[in-house]
């Protein structure tokens, strides 16, 4: 869930691979023009008005029994976008790479 405020930087931890963070950009970014510099764990989808730098690391899996999830630590940097930009780009995103029910 998106929160109605986004501020300018901010960091989470995405139950997902690399492979399959930067396969979802494309949907997740779809009006950004977004490049990429995987082995580096950096992309940057940018706007007329601003952009949205994107860096990542791959932490340990999280295990709960049996069950593994893999994890990625990812920072957000919105550079020159206004909260309702902010906030319309995080909730495309967060839509495009929830996982699972509810």
């Amino acid at each position: 869930m998106t929160p109605t405020f986004v501020p300018e930087t901010f960091e989470r931890v995405m139950g997902c691979t690399e492979t399959e963070l930067v396969s979802w950009l494309p949907r997740a970014l779809p009006d950004g023009a977004l490049t990429l510099d995987r082995p580096a764990g950096h992309g940057v989808a940018t706007w007329a008005s601003g952009s949205l730098e994107l860096r990542w690391h791959t932490l340990p899996p999280r295990r709960i029994a049996l069950l593994e999830i893999p994890q990625l630590q990812v920072r957000f940097v919105y550079r020159n976008l206004n909260e309702e930009q902010r906030y319309r780009i995080q909730k495309c995103f967060d839509l495009q790479t929830h996982r699972g029910g509810g």
